[in-house]
C-alpha cells in the first residue's frame, strides 16, 4: 500500500461519532475521504465542510454529507495533506490551489492533522514553491512589488491562461529557495495590497501522520 493512503487511512481513526470535519483537498486527502466515505456508510455520523470545489464534488460522490463553513461556529477535526513541513511542524500548502479555504477551515478547528508520505517531511521548507493567492485585478503591478522584494514569483498557468482558484483569484508561486526568513516572508507578504493569502501554514497543526513503508508514523505537536 502506498504511503499516502498509509496516512490518510490512519488519520480517519481519530474520526468520532457526531463530529463536523473539515475535508482537505489534493492527493493524500483523497484516500481519507474515501474512507469516510466507507465509514459514513457503515453509519458513522459526521457532517463535513470542504476545503475546494475538487473536495466538495469528491466527498458527494461518496455520499458524506456536507455543511458549509458559514453554518457552523467551529470545526472539531481537520485532516488535510502539506507540500512541505519541517521539524518545527511550519508547512507549506496550497500545490492544488486551495491554500485560502484550508486555511480558513483550520483557523476554526479544534484539531488539525496533517497528513502526508514520507517525502514531503523536509529540514527545512522553501524547495517546494511557497504559493500565495492574490486578487485577478491589478495582478502584473502585485508581481513587480514580488519581483523587487526577491520573491521570484510565478503566476501560475493552466492550458495557457493564469490558474483561477475557488475564489476566482490568482495563485504566484514563489521560487525562494530553502532557508528563508520565515518570518520576515510571511510579514512582508502581507503588507502588499492584493496578497489575500499566503502557503505559509506555520506550527499549526497538532499532528502529523506520515506514511513510511507499510505503516503510519505519527507525531504529536507538543509545542501547540
Amino acid at each position: 500500500m502506498e504511503e499516502k493512503k498509509i496516512a490518510g487511512i490512519k488519520a480517519t481513526e481519530y474520526i468520532e461519532n457526531n463530529m463536523i470535519i473539515g475535508l482537505g483537498t489534493g492527493s493524500t486527502a483523497y484516500y481519507m475521504i474515501e474512507k469516510v466515505g466507507e465509514l459514513t456508510k457503515l453509519g458513522l455520523n459526521i457532517k463535513a465542510v470542504t476545503t475546494s470545489q475538487g473536495t466538495a464534488d469528491l466527498a458527494a460522490k461518496f455520499m458524506i454529507p456536507l455543511i458549509s463553513i458559514d453554518e457552523v461556529d467551529s470545526i472539531d477535526l481537520v485532516i488535510d495533506g502539506v507540500d512541505e513541513i519541517d521539524g518545527q511542524f511550519n508547512a507549506i500548502k496550497g500545490g492544488g490551489g486551495a491554500l485560502f479555504r484550508e486555511k480558513m477551515v483550520a483557523n476554526i478547528a479544534k484539531k488539525v492533522i496533517w497528513i502526508m508520505d514520507s517525502s514531503k517531511l523536509v529540514d527545512s521548507i522553501g524547495g517546494f514553491p511557497l504559493p500565495i493567492e492574490i486578487l485577478s485585478y491589478g495582478y502584473s503591478h502585485i508581481l513587480k512589488e514580488l519581483e523587487f522584494l526577491s520573491l521570484h514569483p510565478v503566476l501560475r498557468m493552466r492550458g495557457g491562461v493564469p490558474f483561477v482558484t475557488d475564489n476566482h483569484n490568482y495563485i504566484v508561486d514563489l521560487h525562494i529557495g530553502k532557508s528563508f526568513d520565515i518570518k520576515y516572508v510571511s510579514e512582508k507578504l502581507m503588507t502588499i495590497s492584493g496578497v489575500l493569502e499566503t502557503g505559509l501554514f506555520l506550527n499549526m497543526c497538532d499532528l502529523i501522520i506520515v506514511g513510511t513503508g507499510y505503516e503510519a508514523k505519527v507525531t504529536e505537536n507538543k509545542g501547540r
